[in-house]
């Protein structure tokens, strides 16, 4: 099926900061919202940080998989990877530097929004981060 728009929701998380972490995330159909694809990966030791961003990256390789020319409408509670992807905070820190280089080269040529969203509304990507670190195992389900 090919989809005109999907929602990603991703998130990271880490056990310490630094410490074990996996990033995490939800492709989402808007029309139904129905969970279509969920994946996990795990970041070994690094800041909850460094896991938000490849929460959303893993996320967006997800999306593009389904549908490569969907508009992707990112949602996460990461205040600083949205505003940092959207142009509007510096990047300082090399890592973040590097994973948001990653990311733009995903998204180059991709229709995107980003949106924060309270914690509380970001939770079935947090359960794919924290099922990631869980079980000690990336994974991919579509």
């Amino acid at each position: 099926m090919t989809y005109q728009r999907l929602v990603i929701e991703a998130d990271g998380a880490s056990r310490g900061n630094p410490g074990a972490a996996a990033g995490g995330a939800v492709v989402i159909d808007p029309e139904t919202g129905a969970v279509i694809a969920s994946a996990g990966i795990l970041c070994g030791v690094a800041s909850n940080n460094v896991a938000e961003y490849r929460g959303m990256i893993e996320g967006v390789k997800t999306a593009l998989e389904i549908s490569p020319s969907a508009h992707l409408h990112i949602r996460m509670d990461s205040k600083l990877v949205v505003e940092q992807m959207s142009g509007r905070w510096k990047i300082k820190h090399p890592d973040m530097q590097a994973l948001a280089k990653e990311a733009r080269e995903l998204l180059a040529g991709c229709s995107v929004a980003f949106e924060w969203v309270p914690r509380e509304e970001n939770s079935r990507a947090d359960a794919a981060a924290n099922r990631a670190l869980d079980s000690a195992a990336s994974y991919r389900e579509l």
